[in-house]
């Protein structure tokens, strides 16, 4: 019980609660220098490509998943309960010093660090006393009245600093309960929409999805949201920065349970709510229209891909899954250049990020891509340990180069890919060959308004602790053989208060000018 009696004592200091908070901030710190499953799903996956030797060892520690991990959870949970048992005992003494009257007065009140005396004449002791006491109390002084053969009263202020401090660090426990009980409520998805398509808010639809430990599915708010548009202005003045993007606007529309349909846009750092949700605009890309025909000329792959951006000219990179063709199932790694140019090594770049001469080419892999070991597979990816290249690369053959409205055989009788240049029948008019799309992420983070909260009332604290000062006065009043009245004056203060001296001289000039001012009155 000693044991645990001094460790409490330890665990419940305000010098452990700041170290706890200061561990905190550093344990952080690996959570905004390394990708986080949570927020970059496919920046940990890049991670782990780009150091293979180095990311498990980082992943056996919990570095990709610092704020779920355990090390970070147990500061965490000890700052909790560090703060709570330091708020406790505080806030008890606190009430009680809010009951107690100010002490009595010291009998040598020339030793206190704020202290001057004066005589006045035609005045008497307890007049004296009794407007020193009425003027602290309008200061805002909570006074005491000594009586007695030298009558004084003693006063004090500067309780809200203690209640700023409790309460900044009450705000601290609340944001602890907001970020980490009501924040498991969170969560964040991943979607990436083509122009005319659709995003219905299910689990299935989205492309990516990180919930929050008490997340359940019922939570989700039905709603649905239709990439209208997607477009982007160029710079096309400033040479300098010729080719670099403006501004980019995504038209959407959502439909609601109720039928209820209404256009909206998003923008870069503009956010649109809906229904409880935050949806940002994240990234953008091109889609090209691909189809696929097997080796028996049948349609095995018909659709618009998705192919992400891997430089600011929009060079894009795309995978294309054909599981279901005949003779044998393949897939193809494509490279996509919105404005195609080419290097003097003979290697295609873009040059622009706008659509001015797009060029499709595709590296043809074929074997098993892993779609039937129960293991998920992104869509972006294309799993090539046990598959073989029969087009680009050691190949052999050159990787295949198209353009809007060409085909072209694939190696092997596995047949033909062409890269769509108008719609095709049942398409709605205006089809593209090449499409815009948008990467949205929708969050609902029912702790946002709450850590807000805690947080304004926080400051609120910390501008009490800091700007109130805490004070006390003493006024004795002796009655002189002379007939005139001898004024004592002391101040004392809880702390470094340099302006304590000249807070008692102008409280003691205040109450001589009004006890001057009664005496010469009619």
């Amino acid at each position: 019980m000693g044991y645990a009696r001094f460790f409490w004592r330890q665990l419940t200091s305000m010098r452990t609660a700041l170290i706890l908070l200061l561990l905190l901030a550093i344990a952080s710190v690996p959570g905004s220098i390394l990708p986080q499953r949570t927020a970059d799903p496919n920046g940990v996956i890049q991670y782990f490509e780009s150091n293979p030797e180095l990311a498990p060892l980082l992943d056996s520690v919990q570095l990709f998943d610092v704020f779920g991990s355990v090390w970070f959870a147990s500061v965490y949970l000890l700052l909790f309960i560090s703060l709570i048992g330091c708020i406790i005992p505080r806030t008890r003494h606190h009430l009680t010093a809010l009951r107690t009257q100010p002490p009595r007065t010291p009998a040598r009140l020339e030793r206190l660090p704020a202290h001057m005396a004066v005589e006045l004449d035609g005045s008497d002791a307890a007049t004296a006393i009794a407007s020193a006491q009425t003027q602290l109390r309008k200061a805002g002084f909570r006074t005491r009245l000594v009586e007695g053969e030298k009558p004084s009263v003693a006063a004090e202020r500067g309780y809200l600093r203690e209640t700023g401090n409790l309460l900044f660090h009450l705000a601290l426990v609340g944001v602890l309960i907001s970020a980490g009980i009501v924040g498991s409520l969170a969560y964040t998805g991943q979607k990436v929409i083509i122009e005319g398509h659709r995003f219905i808010n299910v689990l299935a639809d989205y492309s990516s999805f990180n919930p929050g430990s008490g997340f359940d599915e019922r939570m989700l708010e039905p709603f649905m949201m239709v990439l209208d548009s997607f477009e982007v202005e160029y710079e096309s003045e400033n040479l300098n920065a010729y080719g670099f993007p403006v501004d980019y606007t995504a038209f959407v529309s959502l439909v609601s349970p109720d039928g209820t349909d209404e256009q909206r846009t998003i923008k870069v750092n503009q956010p649109l709510p809906v229904h409880g949700y935050e949806v940002y605009l994240l990234g953008n890309g091109y889609a090209p229209k691909i189809t696929v025909r097997d080796g028996d000329g049948n349609v095995a792959f018909s659709d618009y891909v998705a192919f992400l951006p891997q430089d600011n000219n929009l060079t894009s990179l795309g995978v294309i899954k054909v599981p279901d063709a005949a003779p044998e199932s393949f897939g193809m790694i494509g490279f996509f250049y919105p404005t195609a140019a080419e290097l003097s090594t003979g290697a295609l770049t873009s040059v622009h990020a706008d659509l001015q001469n797009p060029v499709l080419t595709l590296n043809v892999y074929t074997g098993d891509m892993g779609l039937d070991d129960g293991v998920p597979r992104s869509v972006y990816e294309l799993n090539i340990d046990e598959m073989m290249q029969v087009a680009g690369g050691v190949s052999g053959t050159a990787a295949l180069e198209l353009r809007p409205g060409e085909s072209a055989t694939l190696p092997g009788d596995l047949g033909t890919v062409t890269f769509e240049s108008a719609a095709r029948t049942g398409e709605p008019s205006g089809s593209e060959s090449v499409l815009r799309f948008a990467t949205f992420d929708i969050t609902h983070d029912p702790s946002g308004p709450w850590v807000l909260l805690f947080s304004v009332v926080a400051l609120a604290g910390l501008i009490l602790s800091l700007v109130v000062p805490r004070r006390r006065f003493w006024v004795r009043a002796s009655e002189q053989a002379n007939g005139r009245v001898h004024l004592e004056y002391g101040g004392l203060a809880r702390g470094e208060d340099p302006g304590l001296m000249t807070a008692l001289n102008d409280f003691a000039e205040n109450h001589i000018r009004l006890l001057t001012m009664k005496e010469t009155s009619p």
